[in-house]
């Protein structure tokens, strides 16, 4: 059984969770818009069930929302480059950390946290082998020239908040600036479908997106 722990590092504090093993890769898992909430705590039970050392860094100091209205008011109000410096010293705390095997971490996102997956990445270069947004990031495109990160993105067909459409000119930033080709996977469902507290749930393309991140995640952070 994978064992957890509240902790903090430079700058936060945020959910940590050991895989049964006590080591592992290490793995950034960044929240919705919602706040470090049940289901990001859920979500990092399960990569560390899986053998990953998984830090969910609280972007939010502490608060947790659960109308659009309040989330939507927390997101604008977080500012960007402190939400990413609070990210890095997370990968580094992690990186610093005995029980991680590696010299590289891994960083999974979900909405908000999606589209600061690749900003992290972007930002972090060496240090972050592989980068999983799901259904965030698509219509921005940060300074992708330090991205060294292999990333896979998991998208909705029917995401009327992160529309698919935008996805060539992701995908295109990321090649002109890094030279790195993203693999994006696009589902039946909308936005949000990995969440299963939410009515957005989609379970097949939820399932299958997990399986891929998995496989992706143990093929880069291998070693």
């Amino acid at each position: 059984m994978a064992s957890r722990q509240n902790m903090s590092f430079d700058n936060g504090h945020g959910y940590l969770a050991m895989p049964p093993s006590g080591r592992g890769p290490g793995l950034i898992v960044i929240q919705e818009w919602w706040g470090l909430d049940d289901h990001i705590a859920d979500v990092t039970d399960r990569f560390a069930a899986e053998g990953f050392v998984a830090l969910a860094p609280d972007l939010y100091g502490g608060r947790v929302v659960h109308e659009t209205s309040d989330a939507a008011r927390l997101a604008r109000e977080l500012p960007v480059g402190e939400a990413v410096d609070l990210l890095s010293s997370a990968v580094d705390h992690l990186l610093a950390m005995d029980e991680v095997t590696g010299d590289r971490v891994g960083a999974v996102g979900f909405c908000m946290g999606g589209a600061f997956v690749l900003t992290l990445a972007a930002r972090a270069g060496e240090k972050i082998a592989a980068a999983v947004p799901f259904y965030g990031g698509a219509g921005e495109s940060p300074d992708f020239s330090n991205l060294k990160a292999q990333i896979m993105g998991h998208y909705g067909e029917k995401d009327q908040s992160v529309p698919v459409d935008a996805l060539p000119d992701l995908k295109a930033a990321i090649e002109r600036d890094s030279g790195i080709t993203p693999t994006f996977h696009v589902y039946p469902a909308g936005h949000a479908f990995f969440n299963d507290q939410r009515p957005s749930y989609h379970e097949e393309s939820a399932r299958l997106a997990w399986n891929r991140t998995l496989e992706f995640l143990r093929a880069n952070l291998a070693g």
